[in-house]
């Protein structure tokens, strides 16, 4: 088993400026903090990151800013999807891959293609990708379920296929997926409400939106739920419970960039079409957090 991608990754937000520029010293504190408070791997220019609103000398920068923060501290995993597979294709090949660990790779969206058209999709990204691949699943983002035999059939049939991130909120798919799963590939959880869960059931763990604004909490709760030690993990799940449901109750990653303003990492400015956190839920969290 893939032991670099077992426990709590992060779905870094990509802060800007008041101009929409990218804010590089607040994205390193950002992830010098989450290294320093025990998450166990960085994920770059995810959906979390805002990353397709980045040009492509943005996400060069961004991926610089925090390779060099890292410093090979922590695995890092880079995101290149998208519904266009030449596309996708050619970006792995023309993207400097060193010093990444595995991409992360959204299932096509708005095409809506059939589950013959994600395996082929997939099966594209693996033949051209020099390093692994976690696949990335998340219908109420793509329109479009990647069904659990499909997923299956890729982590059977490519080696470099290893995790899959799954996304779609419906515990009786993960269940499916852990029970027929080949015994070294990974079933992440995208679902923060059901990271734990997961967990228990036999999941490697998380790449997490809210665990990157609470990494000591938030790796402590999925590392005990790794060890079995269900009543310590369900204590700290439940400590994290209301704010993980502030976060997603208007729009990612206004929520987590509000949470990060109230802590004095970053403002909470995003790009359009997000707009930022209403008042009434800039509240909530500025409660929470008293």
């Amino acid at each position: 088993m893939n032991s670099k991608f077992l426990g709590t990754g992060v779905a870094l937000v990509t802060p800007f400026n008041s101009d929409l520029s990218v804010n590089h010293e607040a994205l390193a504190n950002i992830v010098n903090f989450n290294i320093k408070n025990g998450t166990e791997y960085l994920v770059i220019c995810g959906t979390t990151g805002e990353s397709v609103t980045l040009t492509k000398q943005e996400k060069k920068d961004v991926i610089k800013t925090i390779s060099e923060t890292n410093n090979g501290r922590l695995p890092l995993v880079l995101g290149i999807g998208g519904n266009n597979t030449a596309q996708v294709v050619d970006e792995i090949k023309s993207t400097d891959l060193s010093g990444i660990d595995a991409i992360l790779s959204v299932s096509p969206y708005y095409n809506k293609p059939t589950q013959e058209g994600l395996y082929q999709h997939f099966k594209a990204i693996s033949e051209a990708s020099p390093v692994d691949i976690i696949l990335y699943n998340v219908p109420g983002r793509t329109s479009k379920n990647m069904e659990p035999s499909t997923t299956l059939r890729l982590a059977n049939d490519f080696d470099n296929v290893i995790a899959v991130k799954e996304a779609g909120n419906n515990m009786s798919q993960y269940l499916e997926l852990l029970k027929n799963r080949p015994e070294d590939f990974l079933v992440i959880s995208g679902d923060d409400d059901l990271a734990l869960g997961t967990v228990l059931a036999g999941g490697a763990g998380v790449i997490s939106v809210i665990g990157q604004a609470f990494p000591k909490d938030f790796s402590e709760m999925i590392r005990l739920g790794l060890k079995g030690n269900t009543k310590e993990a369900y204590k700290l799940h439940f400590k994290l419970m209301d704010v993980i449901g502030y976060i997603f109750e208007e729009n990612n990653p206004a929520g987590i960039k509000a949470v990060f303003e109230a802590l004095g990492l970053c403002d909470d400015t995003v790009r359009l079409p997000v707009v930022p956190a209403t008042d009434g839920l800039k509240e909530k969290i500025k409660a929470y957090l008293s």
